[in-house]
């Protein structure tokens, strides 16, 4: 009989260190770093802006001003879409590991009329991606004009607050307001905010992260 303890010992061995590897290649993806990561488009790129002057530079000078040892990592592009978004995702959280991710995509989508449930689909998994990585999540709301259709532009703005409920995180309800209803506080395209609307959309995006202020501190 002693002739079978021994490879059902080195059996037993080398599960529980195979076990071991997993465990600690788990915890090696969800740790985080201070870092919150910006996925967004245009609005969150600086699109037709002094370089430094949009909304997420501000939000790096509010934490450098209230000492937080948390820095942003932007990783918007102009003319993204949650397709894009979604192939980069998974490299970026890899890379930054951050702590928070603030989702503000689907603008785009829905400017070329894609599908919602496609729109959705996207989102979801940068999301739930987010999560696995240890990471918390705020979704910013977005909305279309009238134009589009009664019924796609409800679709398009409820899919937010839907998303948000059933992933249990944090929405900032509409990215743009106080701006998209205030024609002087945009650029001569009439589709990217000024300057001047930059410190409004910092607020409400400030606003919105008041559920992570004690994480920022640490």
């Amino acid at each position: 009989m002693k002739r079978f303890h021994k490879p059902c010992n080195a059996l037993r061995t080398s599960l529980l260190v195979g076990l071991f590897c997993l465990f600690i290649g788990f915890n090696s993806w969800a740790q985080t770093n201070p870092v919150i990561l910006v996925m967004g488009d245009s609005l969150s790129a600086e699109y037709g802006l002094p370089r430094g002057s949009g909304w997420v530079n501000l939000l790096q000078q509010q934490l450098a001003k209230e000492g937080s040892p948390w820095s942003v990592f932007n990783a918007s592009i102009s003319g993204e879409t949650s397709s894009g978004g979604l192939a980069r995702m998974g490299d970026l959280l890899k890379e930054k590991k951050p702590g928070l991710v603030l989702l503000e995509l689907g603008a785009n989508d829905a400017l070329r009329g894609l599908p919602i449930a496609e729109s959705e689909n996207n989102l979801r998994k940068m999301i739930q991606m987010s999560k696995k990585s240890g990471a918390k999540v705020l979704l910013f709301g977005m909305q279309i004009p009238p134009n589009y259709g009664k019924r796609y532009t409800k679709q398009f703005r409820d899919l937010y607050s839907t998303l948000a409920t059933q992933e249990g995180i944090t929405l900032l309800p509409f990215f743009l307001s106080g701006v998209a209803d205030k024609p002087q506080l945009f650029q001569d395209d009439r589709l990217h905010p000024n300057v001047e609307a930059q410190n409004i959309l910092f607020k409400n995006v400030w606003g919105s992260m008041a559920p992570y202020k004690n994480m920022l501190k640490n």
